[in-house]
């Protein structure tokens, strides 16, 4: 066995159907007596119903991308209200204004996600501000707590599961080659990516199947892990980049993105590609995760997305011009032919 170095992150777990009704009591484990939630406003009726159990305020302000306007905005009404614990529920837009929110206060956080987007267990928070979104690690954007709930992910539309599911794939097939890797990670990262590989396809097949909507839950979970506890490189670096400057919607970008970032990559990472054929069952896993994203219904193009044809060459110049560790060198050429072919909706080659 090689050295390797783990650290486990210092949250609280709990993972049942009917999670929720657990809410109550984690707030009162916190020592909490001013509740905020925090949704979107598409799930505004949801945060409702949620706050009215706990005599809470809510905020239902929060999109994607955690523009540092929204935090500003609801940073006012938490020091109005003398909020002391916030409660996210949703996906990775909601849990992004919690932890912006977080970072600067230090408020505990209890996330109940609704999505399968991970960022629930990972101390990273990405924010965007004029464009441009960069991310930083701080154990203060956390989650104390997170309550997963299979029953609050059976209204998820087929074709959101398919594309925040394989966003969650990215995590785990990042983590597998991730520079500081280490092999609790990479076991955690191949069941990660063999759960949810078996269940989207169950779930865009028939959305009520609860079995399979159970093992997408447990799959964002790993991947959440294996997101929260080693570096990412090349897809991540690429889908912020592209995320914060051309306002693209999230998993829809990284589920575009995932399998030219792993054409590229792969070469260089044999190993990590020999343990992810094992969970895709394939063993071209580039091609099986772009046909994965067919068989869910989910876009294969950037375009599709509202990304302009002139973005290519400003997204490579963008994404080559910060360094960052990969494990192949970035070339530009080769870089901008990722872009190109992700735009324009084609195989990864």
């Amino acid at each position: 066995m090689h050295r390797f170095i783990y650290t486990g992150l210092p949250a609280r777990v709990v993972f049942a159907d009917g999670a929720v009704g657990e809410l109550s009591r984690e707030v009162d484990r916190l020592g909490a007596r001013q509740v905020l939630v925090l949704t979107t406003p598409q799930q505004r009726g949801d945060g409702d119903a949620l706050a009215a159990g706990l005599g809470a305020g809510v905020y239902a302000g929060a999109t994607m991308h955690t523009p540092v306007g929204v935090t500003e905005d609801a940073l006012k009404l938490v020091q109005s209200s003398g909020v002391d614990c916030l409660v996210a529920l949703g996906g990775g837009s909601t849990i992004g204004l919690s932890k912006a929110i977080a970072l600067r206060t230090d408020l505990p956080q209890i996330a109940i996600p609704t999505t399968y987007a991970g960022s629930e267990m990972t101390p990273i928070l990405g924010e965007t501000r004029d464009g441009r979104k960069t991310t930083q690690k701080s154990p203060k954007v956390l989650p104390e707590v997170v309550l997963y709930d299979v029953g609050l992910t059976m209204t998820l539309p087929a074709g959101l599961s398919g594309t925040s599911g394989i966003n969650a794939i990215a995590h785990a097939v990042e983590a597998m080659y991730a520079e500081d890797c280490n092999p609790i990670i990479g076991s955690l990262a191949e069941q990660s990516i063999a759960a949810l590989v078996r269940a989207l396809p169950r779930i865009a097949a028939d959305p009520g199947d609860r079995e399979a909507r159970s093992d997408a839950q447990y799959g964002a979970f790993l991947a959440g892990v294996c997101l929260g506890s080693v570096g990412m490189a090349l897809h991540h670096k690429l889908c912020h980049t592209l995320g914060g400057m051309f306002d693209l919607p999230h998993s829809e970008t990284h589920t575009i993105v995932l399998p030219h970032a792993l054409a590229y990559n792969g070469p260089s990472v044999p190993r990590a590609i020999a343990a992810m054929a094992r969970a895709v069952g394939e063993d071209d896993v580039p091609r099986a995760l772009f046909e994965l994203a067919g068989k869910v219904g989910a876009p294969r193009a950037l375009r599709d997305l509202g990304m302009p044809e002139s973005g290519i060459d400003q997204a490579a110049d963008q994404a080559f011009a910060n360094p960052y560790w990969n494990p192949r060198p970035l070339l530009r050429a080769p870089l901008r032919e990722l872009i190109a072919r992700a735009w324009a909706g084609e195989a990864p080659a």
